[in-house]
């Protein structure tokens, strides 16, 4: 069933990987690996095990039923082993007594956990790797584009919207280098019985948790992790960094398409990005989604952070405070980073309206670059004075700033080497080249790719 605000904030293939059926699916994959466990270690026989497994159906269980009866136990694991024990015995009661057997309800919903983390993570990594992928070629089309780079929201030095796209590639590269680490490195099996001790299946229990960890292709950790969750600190992290990284793009894009900015907007065809009220509108809705989704991740983390202290072997509280956070956090990061492909997807770059707010200040912008250029007749303080006179005047009296700070300047200037100067085509730095650093490529792949006026993706 979907929500009402569905649509928005659980969006992309993120969804189903962690809704209740895929929760479900989670728990009974724990629970059938746990029999076939017990077999692998001769503790029971095959057929018993196979048993279980073959009632760990998620079709054959409802999870309304189990999330309304856990509240009797604390968690909806005791509700799921009753029933499966009966649809066990069902077929083989010989089997029903191994239901189960050895584990505690926080084994099973934290090896649930990580299949859900593992499942959705492996998803989530193919998103941004296709993110990346349109983040590159859009910084390589557009390594050379000039671009108005802003500091504390003003018209700052000009820069390359390439620059300013692999900038949005680097982050959202480095974060997805970090959950790649936290998914191959950080994930485990959890059994440990009820204090960590699996002192029912003694002496075989490190011998089932093995075999436990290698039936789920889990890595087997050290020893039980009940009450240490510097794993679900590590998934946190990781994830609130992706939706960071995300949001943090987003942003842009929603600030740069404002129609007093107009560098970028969404073409997402009829129908997408309009107003309930105003039809001229045609607004950035799928980096807003993204955005919408990105800000809601910090305190999810944060309480993910805040249950990471827990009481002696078991906790009260504090492991169940985990399950909704992670799950909302799973989903969120997912959306976010499903919306921001669409919005790159749906992305106009408008290389013209760049260039027209670069010519906002009239070239004042580049002031310091004048400044360095008469540095070396009239020093440094001297030249800048000089410089930030003539940019007052010119802003004062509202007249053109190349013939102002020529009749400042005395003639140590002329006209047309003060407009070379304050072109801002002509300052850019090492923009082209560190956007080359980061697609790994160099060159336009066009030599009209970046023609001045034109709209392009």
């Amino acid at each position: 069933m979907t929500g009402l605000f569905d649509g928005v904030l659980n969006h992309g293939p993120l969804g189903p990987l962690t809704d209740d059926t895929a929760w479900l699916r989670a728990l009974l994959d724990t629970e059938a690996a746990l029999a076939r466990a017990l077999a692998d270690t001769g503790l029971i026989t095959a057929e018993r095990a196979e048993a279980v497994a073959a009632a760990c159906v998620a079709d054959r269980y409802d999870p309304a039923d189990l999330g309304r009866a856990a509240a009797a136990g604390g968690n909806p694991v005791i509700p799921l082993v009753a029933r499966l024990t009966q649809n066990v015995r069902a077929t083989h009661p010989d089997a029903a007594r191994h239901v189960h057997q050895g584990a505690t309800s926080q084994d099973v919903m934290d090896t649930a956990a990580m299949l859900l983390v593992r499942r959705a993570g492996t998803a989530l990594r193919t998103e941004l790797a296709a993110l990346t992928g349109d983040l590159r070629s859009l910084s390589h089309r557009h390594r050379a584009t000039p671009a108005p780079g802003r500091t504390l929201l003003q018209q700052a030095l000009p820069t390359t919207f390439g620059a300013v796209a692999a900038s949005w590639t680097s982050g959202l590269a480095g974060a997805a280098d970090r959950l790649d680490h936290v998914l191959d490195h950080h994930l485990a099996a959890q059994l440990g019985g009820a204090v960590g001790t699996l002192a029912s299946l003694h002496p075989h229990g490190p011998a089932v948790a093995s075999a436990f960890a290698a039936r789920l292709d889990l890595p087997e950790p050290l020893l039980p992790w009940h009450t240490e969750r510097g794993r679900i600190a590590e998934i946190a992290a990781a994830l609130g960094r992706v939706s960071g990284a995300a949001g943090n793009v987003a942003q842009d894009i929603v600030l740069l398409a404002q129609t007093e900015v107009g560098e970028v907007s969404e073409e997402g065809g009829s129908g997408v990005g309009g107003s309930s009220t105003m039809p001229h509108k045609r607004n950035p809705v799928a980096a807003v989604s993204a955005l919408a989704a990105a800000r809601q991740t910090p305190g999810l983390v944060a309480t993910l952070f805040a249950a990471q202290i827990q009481e002696h072997q078991r906790a009260a509280g504090a492991w169940h405070a985990e399950w909704l956070p992670l799950t909302d956090l799973l989903r969120r990061t997912g959306s976010a980073v499903s919306w921001l492909r669409v919005s790159v997807e749906r992305l106009r770059v408008h290389p013209d309206r760049m260039a027209a707010n670069l010519d906002l200040t009239g070239g004042l912008a580049l002031s310091e670059r004048l400044t360095a250029d008469l540095t070396p007749e009239l020093g440094r303080l001297e030249a800048h004075q000089r410089v930030t006179t003539a940019c007052r005047a010119a802003v004062d009296e509202g007249r053109d700033p190349v013939e102002v700070l020529a009749e400042h300047l005395h003639g140590l200037r002329t006209r047309d080497r003060i407009s070379s100067l304050l072109d801002p085509a002509d300052y850019l730095g090492a923009a082209p080249v560190f956007a080359d650093r980061v697609t790994g490529r160099t060159g336009r792949t066009d030599p009209t790719d970046n023609e001045e006026g034109t709209d392009e993706r």
